[in-house]
């Protein structure tokens, strides 16, 4: 309980200084951007307007940046949400031009409803990781768990990963696992559990996810982001995400191997055993890939697939910010391609994927 107000106070707190920052955000911004100011539908006059998956507004902006730079064309500063929520907000109207997200199957037509487009390019992958703090550190119980977790690294023993999952999820110590319905690195984070059990407990996909539950270890927010202040004060040891956002936010991190980070392309098969059901259905593990469309009905089509072209042209970009830029980008679609994709298809900068 005690943990529980703390967060209240934190996300208090928060909340308290949303106002200035948001001012802080349009001043930077109007300095890096051509924003354009909004009308009272929320719509740009001629901005392009991006919805971005949280963990990635940081490289969203920077790309969004470099097209502008490039080309003249106006942008705005991305608007962050975890992916499912973004997905949700565009569906019932918000103004979007260019959806980026990290789940493939927030993309899907049950969530953009008719800002469906049919298909997306898989851009960049990133990888799950444990993330902590200076203050997980002075926790004892936490510092034993770091250690059994880089013993099990060096020696890639069974047993040695058993031991750290089984400390980590006995209730010693919180973990951090974002909501799985709102954002896909909570569902990640689940699924990294049961991989581990599956691993480590002779195919027993529930025992650390089920551990987890009894023991009380793991406290949720609405997004990871939202975690990482209560990670950094000590109220939590530890966050499942992605090692990009660890980064960012000047975490330190567990590295997870390839089977459980969900960070290895070629590992597809392995990954989509694993299943996590959430409210709108099924959701099997896959790579986790950063996604980009432009949305259907958009206003601002002949920008939007500008930027999407600048993007798969200048991938490298984004290894500084700990991801691994894919190249050729992959495309996934189950629609004819539209002309402007099917030219860089020919062009060698996509490559199928299979159908969104």
């Amino acid at each position: 309980m005690q943990v529980i107000e703390k967060l209240r106070d934190l996300a208090l707190n928060r909340k308290l200084a949303a106002v200035s920052a948001i001012m802080v955000v349009f001043t930077v911004a109007a300095s890096s951007y051509a924003v354009l100011e909004l009308n009272q539908n929320g719509s740009s006059g001629q901005g392009l307007i991006v919805y971005s998956a949280d963990a990635y507004v940081q490289e969203s902006n920077t790309m969004l940046n470099g097209f502008h730079n490039t080309t003249g064309y106006p942008v705005a500063p991305a608007i962050g949400a975890g992916s499912y929520s973004a997905a949700r907000s565009i569906g019932q109207g918000a103004p979007a031009d260019i959806f980026i997200s990290v789940a493939q199957g927030a993309l899907d037509r049950s969530y953009l409803l008719s800002r469906y487009s049919g298909w997306a390019v898989a851009f960049a992958s990133d990888q799950l990781v444990l993330a902590y703090s200076s203050a997980t550190i002075s926790n004892a119980p936490a510092k034993s768990v770091i250690a059994m977790f880089s013993q099990a690294n060096a020696s890639n023993s069974s047993t040695a990963y058993y031991a750290a999952f089984s400390n980590l999820t006995s209730g010693a110590v919180k973990v951090g696992i974002a909501n799985p319905s709102d954002d896909p690195a909570g569902l990640r984070g689940w699924l990294a559990l049961e991989i581990a059990g599956y691993l480590y407990d002779r195919g027993n996909v529930g025992y650390f996810v089920n551990a987890t539950l009894r023991n009380n270890a793991s406290v949720s927010s609405l997004n990871a982001a939202l975690l990482v202040e209560p990670l950094e004060a000590g109220y939590i040891q530890f966050l499942f995400i992605y090692k990009s956002a660890a980064i960012a936010n000047g975490l330190g991190f567990i590295s997870l191997p390839a089977s459980i980070n969900q960070g290895e392309p070629g590992m597809s098969s392995f990954y989509n055993k694993f299943t996590y059901t959430l409210p709108t259905g099924t959701v099997r593990g896959s790579p986790i890939f950063l996604y980009a469309t432009v949305l259907a009905n958009s206003s601002r089509s002949p920008e939007s697939y500008a930027f999407l072209g600048y993007l798969v042209n200048n991938t490298n970009i984004l290894s500084g910010f700990g991801l691994s830029p894919l190249q050729p980008c992959i495309l996934f679609s189950s629609v004819q391609d539209p002309p402007e994709i099917a030219a860089l298809v020919s062009e060698g900068h996509l490559a199928y994927g299979g159908p969104l």
